[in-house]
């Protein structure tokens, strides 16, 4: 059975970084392209950035210049590396895969931006 594991989350102050890892088990994800989620208290969940299975890259606009998508073929992982961190950043981040099928959705890490 396909499971994603999301860790890396914390309390930060603005301007910090943090560094999320997604892994995943179960299933090959190399053919996938990813994405990383989001959902702040009271909103949709949204996609903030993906990455093709070739390593091509995307960003939504709150989030772009500031966070990097990258990932790890070999270890079924996917990073979200979080730079310049808002408060409006607060939110539990989720991965999955971007086209195709989804996964089951996994826990999700949260990340609290305050001073």
């Amino acid at each position: 059975q396909v499971q994603l594991v999301e860790s890396g989350g914390g309390l930060v102050q603005p301007g910090g970084s943090l560094r999320l890892s997604c892994a995943a088990s179960g299933s090959d994800f190399s053919i996938y392209a990813l994405g990383w989620y989001r959902q702040a208290p009271g909103k949709q969940r949204e996609v903030i950035a993906t990455i093709s299975s070739g390593g091509d890259t995307n960003y939504g606009d709150s989030v772009m210049g500031r966070f990097t998508i990258s990932r790890d073929n070999a270890k079924n992982t996917v990073y979200l590396q979080m730079n310049s961190l808002k408060p409006e950043d607060t939110a539990v981040y989720y991965c999955n895969t971007f086209k195709g099928p989804k996964a089951p959705w996994g826990q999700g890490t949260q990340v609290t931006v305050s001073s």
